[in-house]
């Protein structure tokens, strides 16, 4: 469980959808309880999904959706970053540009500073 009063707290996502659509080599699946799943074998993301629910959602406008990422996504992967509490914005945005990595190139996010005259 994460605490989330505070200020605005960033997740990444990817698309279960886009593993299918771009046959990702790390998707796997397996039959259970008289229905087909599927998950990721680098565990990007750590739920099982119902393939038909996913084929149904994709169908469909706007599609099955984003899911939380729990590891760093692989470069195939559909992923974003997406705010949690938007309407508590500020300039800074995210209290976790990072999620914990080292930044590659140039930083992933913006640093602010207030001056006074004072």
């Amino acid at each position: 469980m994460e605490c989330r009063r505070c200020a605005v707290h960033c997740d990444k996502v990817v698309y279960p959808g886009a593993c299918l659509a771009r046959a990702c080599p790390f998707v796997y699946s397996y039959e259970g309880w008289g229905h087909t799943y599927v998950g990721c074998m680098q565990k990007v993301y750590e739920v099982e999904i119902d393939i038909d629910m996913l084929r149904a959602a994709e169908a469909r406008k706007p599609g099955f959706g984003a899911i939380r990422a729990v590891r760093r996504p692989l470069p195939m992967c559909k992923a974003e970053v997406e705010p949690t509490y938007q309407s508590r914005s500020d300039d800074v945005g995210c209290v976790n540009p990072e999620f914990y990595e080292l930044p590659v190139g140039r930083p992933t996010f913006r640093v602010f500073a207030q001056l006074s005259s004072d």
